[in-house]
């Protein structure tokens, strides 16, 4: 049982153990990565296990390891979700939708059409290039961006493949990562994703409410109920 968050092989561990973990602070004491990694590797670029950095430039490797889901997945923050328990996620915020039905049936956007279909079109892409492709940004682009984008993460349309980070002269990586968004279908292939939608989405949502009430006792069904709520 992992206590404490040194390392991203930790990060992973936990997020596996629990099926769910978001990253920062919540209404759930406990709850979190941030509650999890010990001060002085929360803005260090020293780890025990000799990777440096720590729970920011983290979250990319367990990104990569194909285990867990990332991305804005509970009240619109980013969180991990186990690929346990990510398939009945899917099935419950997509409501039995994929994504170009939902927009047929009038219950999406054009422009979050526009952003995904980009992204599966291209296989991946960085916060930039997506931006630039669908005409954000500058005087007389769209605005809205982090909105939307955030929006197809909460119904699992989109999560963050990995992270991208600029490199110096000798070739080491420095600042802030940033987000390369994927679908999840490119991520973790279509049948692993769509794995619960022999379910009812209802099923689903008693199936993550069975397993967060196990995970966290101390937790009052409104609190619960929020976590899975788009």
């Amino acid at each position: 049982m992992i206590e404490e968050i040194r390392s991203a092989r930790d990060m992973e561990l936990l997020a596996l153990e629990w099926g769910f973990l978001p990253f920062f602070k919540n209404d759930i004491p406990g709850f979190s990565i941030e509650e999890h990694t010990p001060p002085e590797l929360w803005f260090s670029s020293d780890g025990e296990d000799g990777e440096g950095w720590g729970p920011w430039e983290w979250k990319g490797p367990v990104a990569r390891t194909g285990t867990c889901a990332y991305g804005k997945l509970f009240c619109r923050k980013a969180a991990f979700v186990s690929m346990g328990l990510f398939p009945d996620l899917v099935n419950f915020r997509r409501d039995g939708y994929d994504f170009d039905a939902r927009y047929d049936d009038g219950l999406a956007a054009y422009r979050d059409l526009e952003l995904w279909d980009t992204v599966r079109k291209n296989g991946s892409l960085l916060t930039g290039q997506l931006k630039a492709l669908c005409g954000y940004g500058g005087k007389d682009g769209k605005k809205g961006f982090d909105t939307a984008v955030t929006r197809l993460q909460m119904q699992t349309y989109l999560t963050v493949a990995d992270f991208d980070y600029a490199t110096d002269k000798l070739g080491h990586p420095y600042g802030w990562g940033i987000a390369r968004y994927a679908t999840p279908e490119a991520i973790f292939g279509p049948e692993a994703v769509t794995a619960a939608y022999g379910r009812s989405p209802e099923q689903s949502h008693r199936r993550l409410m069975e397993h967060l009430q196990k995970r966290l006792p101390h937790a009052s069904e409104k609190q619960l109920l929020k976590v899975l709520a788009l």
